[in-house]
């Protein structure tokens, strides 16, 4: 199994020349993007913690399936490829997981809307900032919040078992606040 650490973007700009030339020139950037999972800051019953994931088992999770608030894997020494977010594209407000090739995105944006996963088409609907205070929010309304839900199952699997936690966008609420901070991690 290949395991995909950084992405290098390369970005080819044109300039072109006023007047008769014709001349173009081109300049290569290249930009190292880490793979980091998104976690919740609080570990709520979990020492392991929530990071959101893609629903399934690591390469084979199904993204149709859509993506929840799961155990983090990085415990075990790596960031799994059904947790690993592209880093540079969370700064540019799109929560791109890179190994399935798909973007988050919620159904609406509105009060207990739910979230899944799509193919990336820069929609509003997929749309996101990660704030300095560790919200994540939809960029057309700064009301809501990504929340992971107040209850919990158990996964199938794991020592101790994993708990499962669904996400949907609620109305920001600091009585919310272990369900609605996150931060971003490389693997430990």
């Amino acid at each position: 199994m290949m395991r995909i650490d950084k992405i290098i973007y390369t970005f080819i700009f044109f300039i072109f020349s006023c007047g008769d030339e014709k001349d173009i020139i081109t300049k290569q950037i290249s930009i190292e993007s880490e793979i980091v999972e998104v976690y919740l800051l609080s570990q709520l019953n979990d020492s392991r913690g929530f990071c959101l994931d893609v629903i399934g088992y690591k390469n084979s999770a199904d993204v149709k399936k859509g993506i929840q608030a799961h155990t983090c894997y990085s415990s075990q020494g790596q960031i799994s490829v059904d947790q690993g977010f592209d880093e540079a594209s969370i700064a540019l407000n799109k929560f791109f997981i890179s190994h399935f090739n798909v973007c988050l995105v919620a159904d609406k944006i509105k009060e207990s809307a739910s979230v899944r996963l799509n193919n990336c088409d820069d929609t509003e609907n997929q749309k996101f900032i990660l704030q300095n205070d560790g919200k994540i929010q939809p960029s057309s309304n700064l009301s809501l919040c990504l929340t992971a839900s107040e209850n919990y199952r158990e996964g199938g699997g794991g020592n101790p078992v994993n708990l499962i936690r669904s996400l949907s966008l609620e109305i920001c609420n600091n009585n919310f606040s272990s369900r609605q901070t996150w931060g971003t991690r490389s693997a430990k």
